[in-house]
């Protein structure tokens, strides 16, 4: 799975597999990723078609991905087209209690990778079906109506 994030991969993820481009790569990357005014809609769109070309020459198949959420489900869908799976990490806060020096304890939030969420690239609420009892989103939300 390659790391299409700002981030580089925790040591938690790449135990679990994710492989950081590339530096040129990885800088073309960070690029495409950064945005310093609010984009336009073709912005995104091309943005989100130049991450998936420079994706699609690698050999993984699966890509974790993450940023500013405008761009994520273009993102989700140019990645789809080019045959890349799209995940997103899914991580668990900690807080950590440091001792400090002077006799203080310092709080600390550390996040934690638990796990990958996949994308659910172009689902809509009308083709939901429940994997363990063939509901229908319509049929669970009735009761709640």
């Amino acid at each position: 799975m390659m790391n299409l994030t700002q981030h580089p991969a925790t040591p938690e993820q790449l135990e679990a597999g994710v492989r950081d481009l590339p530096p040129a790569a990885r800088e073309r990357l960070m690029a495409l990723l950064t945005f310093d005014a609010p984009p336009t809609d073709r912005e995104i769109i091309t943005r989100a078609w130049r991450i998936a070309e420079l994706a699609d020459g690698r050999p993984d198949r699966t890509a974790m991905i993450g940023g500013v959420p405008f761009l994520m489900s273009s993102l989700e869908a140019a990645l789809e087209d080019v045959g890349i799976g799209t995940f997103y990490a899914f991580s668990r806060r900690e807080s950590v209690e440091e001792l400090q020096p002077d006799g203080s304890v310092r709080k600390v939030g550390v996040f934690r990778h638990a796990g990958f969420v996949e994308a659910t690239t172009g689902m809509r609420a009308s083709e939901y079906q429940d994997a363990e009892d063939g509901r229908t989103l319509e049929e669970i939300l009735t009761p709640f109506a």
